[in-house]
């Protein structure tokens, strides 16, 4: 009997249907008419251990006791969820044959992986187990993932990434919170402090924003326009590139503070000869831009529908697992598999038949395009998140279903329509020894950029540029004369930096390196680098709101007092990116087979003594006064105290269970055969 092992009833089910037929239902499993079976387990059926199991004493919160580090690790059966294991232990005993059908990331790999280890699973049947990778419930893409079948082996390194990171979530957050919580009652707070590797560098982040904020003084800065003009009395403008000789007068960004220089370059440019001294004209073009991943998709939802990342995430697993509209949501991934192009032209059909308003006013997408996006090379668990074959009800979706459901239609419907392609002239200009510059862009083809028209609200997310409007030159050549008239001078105010909101939040974590205040560590990372995972990052914002750290004023996100005081009572190695970010490219390389656990656990342990001597050293005095929110924490366990991973039990079930379960993953114990032995390496970290 082959037993497949689904993460939750949803996927269970979407298996069971194409296997053979009449299907015989029992409690919390399904069998087919050959005897194979499907069962599931419901989110996490195994939990970490508390402290106390490991010694009654740490019961009690104790600073002598820190830090708590396991030699074993201990799993324990979730008590709501216990019967659902014992349905699992039974066939699993019976199986001839596994197959771990876990959501295809790397905590997806660990949930069943767990289970299977704690049942005692060794020898030639752990060994034969396969790994069915879906991320599409319809039952003909499952009939497709069930004849590509993988060695589970092959995912040995996925596994031990994620259970590296439950462990180290777990150590890191349970310890820290208990030492700043006990530090914290020494200064009057009542409330727990809580401390996590992700969570609470993400908070340094919006407390610094708001302190940069609060303490920006504007300063005027000036530009100087050349109103320049052609023998035909042609217009157009030119802005003043300041030399190295007025550095002095200037900013860090390169804006000239000094009025008087300014008014002197007016002065000098006005009614003066001008000479074209460089031009450079091009045709050039701009590639599809590739479909989503949950982070990107989270990016724009929240700049476009002001949807909250949770609300994104959310919509998602409702148009996956209930509509089956989208494949696998909670993917980092932004290319697709070659293979996947012979069903291109029955996805396209289904969007038009079922979202026909995306293409109405534009040419039909061409399924023989092939962009960037169709790269093995970029493809391994999952891909990115697109439509599946099936039509689209729009009107039997909610307004966010059906938002993010057409966002995500028509990313992918781009990748059938030609490039985008425009010309762009630069044009570099001499007035009486000063430099000027201006550049133009005119469109010669829309090609993708049909399917994405203009709104009057589109803008910029303060992080970034917003794209170059469209702009017409007069016919220019190199060495041409020109008539420079009356210079203009531009007075301008230096802004403050922008409240994080939604999109810039999100955008800050998916590029953390952005934000790396380290020049070595910021060499090691990749742009790409973040903080959290696609499956945590909703969660974890959520739960900065719900313990109070964080608030919303309008669209923007800003710190609480809370927030506020216990960042500026931590060291800054627990506040800034840094670390965490570093952490996160580790675990990835352990993923990729690039590392091992061992070198990710010991420096991390070693790490976490010195912190713990650190909170002991001093007190948290950015606390003294500050009154705990009245929403406090579960007393139930440590989940919701010890704030390590925070959201990715997010990831299982409803995203709001998973962020006020807190930790959820933390230290799962070993989930195959190589994280087994993750159990004796805890222990040699320690020593």
């Amino acid at each position: 009997m082959i037993l497949y092992i689904a993460e939750k009833p949803s996927l269970g089910r979407a298996i069971a249907d194409v296997l053979p037929k009449p299907h015989k239902k029992g409690e919390g499993y399904i069998t087919a008419a050959n005897g194979d079976t499907v069962s599931w387990c419901i989110g996490h059926l195994l939990e970490q251990a508390e402290p106390d199991s490991y010694d009654p004493a740490f019961k009690s919160w104790s600073f002598d006791h820190l830090p708590i580090v396991p030699q074993q690790w201990k799993m324990t059966p979730k008590s709501k969820t216990r019967a659902q294991l014992s349905v699992l232990r039974k066939l699993v005993k019976q199986a001839s044959q596994l197959v771990n059908a876990g959501d295809p990331d790397r905590e997806g790999q660990l949930l069943v992986d767990e289970v299977i280890a704690y049942l005692g699973v060794k020898g030639d049947k752990l060994e034969q187990t396969q790994r069915l990778l879906v991320s599409d419930l319809n039952p003909q893409a499952v009939k497709r993932a069930l004849g590509q079948l993988r060695s589970n082996r092959e995912f040995i390194p996925l596994s031990t990434s994620a259970l590296a990171r439950s462990r180290a979530d777990w150590l890191y957050g349970m310890n820290m919170t208990r030492a700043y919580t006990l530090q914290g009652r020494k200064v009057g707070y009542q409330g727990v402090l809580s401390v996590g590797r992700v969570q609470t560098p993400l908070l340094g982040l919006v407390v610094r924003r708001d302190e940069a904020i609060e303490n920006f003084v504007s300063k005027p800065f000036y530009e100087v326009l050349a109103n320049l003009y052609t023998q035909e009395q042609a217009h157009f403008k030119a802005k003043w590139q300041p030399s190295e000789a007025c550095q002095p007068y200037m900013d860090e960004e390169g804006r000239v503070l000094s009025r008087r220089l300014a008014e002197n370059v007016v002065g000098r440019i006005t009614e003066q000869a001008a000479k074209v001294t460089d031009l450079q004209a091009k045709d050039k073009q701009q590639g599809q831009p590739l479909p989503y991943n949950l982070s990107s998709l989270q990016i724009d939802a929240a700049k476009r529908f002001g949807m909250s990342a949770k609300v994104v995430l959310d919509t998602c697993q409702s148009l996956y697992e209930k509509h089956k509209l989208i494949t696998y949501p909670r993917s980092d991934s932004r290319y697709l598999p070659k293979e996947q192009l012979a069903l291109a032209p029955r996805v396209i059909d289904a969007v038009q038949k079922g979202a026909s308003e995306l293409t109405a006013q534009c040419a039909a997408p061409d399924p023989k395009i092939i962009s960037k996006a169709w790269n093995d090379a970029k493809v391994d668990a999952h891909h990115a998140i697109v439509p599946t074959e099936k039509v689209a009800n729009l009107s039997a979706l909610s307004q966010a279903e059906r938002q993010i459901y057409l966002q995500l239609a028509r990313q992918y419907l781009a990748q059938f329509y030609p490039v985008y392609r425009y010309h762009e002239t630069r044009v570099e200009v001499e007035i009486a020894g000063g430099h000027f510059h201006t550049k133009a862009k005119q469109e010669i083809a829309p090609g993708w950029k049909q399917l994405f028209p203009k709104r009057v609200d589109d803008k910029t997310d303060g992080e970034g540029e917003g794209e170059e409007a469209l702009a017409q030159l007069p016919p220019l050549h190199k060495g041409q004369m020109l008539h420079s008239g009356q210079g203009e001078l531009i007075k301008k105010q230096t802004q403050p930096p922008k409240a994080f909101t939604d999109a810039t939040l999100l955008s800050a974590m998916t590029g953390i390196s952005r934000y790396v205040t380290n020049p070595e560590i910021r060499k090691i990372l990749k742009e790409t680098d973040g903080l959290g995972t696609e499956a945590t990052r909703a969660g974890i914002i959520e739960l900065l709101f719900k313990r109070g750290f964080l608030a919303r004023q309008g669209k923007s996100i800003v710190s609480t007092p809370v927030g506020r005081g216990l960042i500026n009572s931590l060291p800054e190695s627990a506040t800034t990116p840094d670390m965490t970010a570093l952490w996160e490219s580790h675990l990835d390389a352990i993923s990729r087979k690039e590392a091992k656990y061992l070198s990710f656990m010991t420096p991390l342990i070693e790490s976490l003594n010195g912190l713990i001597m650190q909170a002991g050293a001093q007190l948290p005095k950015a606390l003294q006064g500050v009154e705990a929110p009245k929403r406090s924490f579960k007393k139930r366990g440590y989940g919701n105290r010890r704030g390590g991973a925070t959201a990715a039990k997010g990831k299982r079930g409803s995203a709001a269970k998973g962020t006020a379960k807190g930790t959820g993953r933390a230290a799962k114990g070993s989930g195959n055969a190589n994280a087994t032995k993750g159990k004796s390496r805890a222990a040699k970290a320690r020593a």
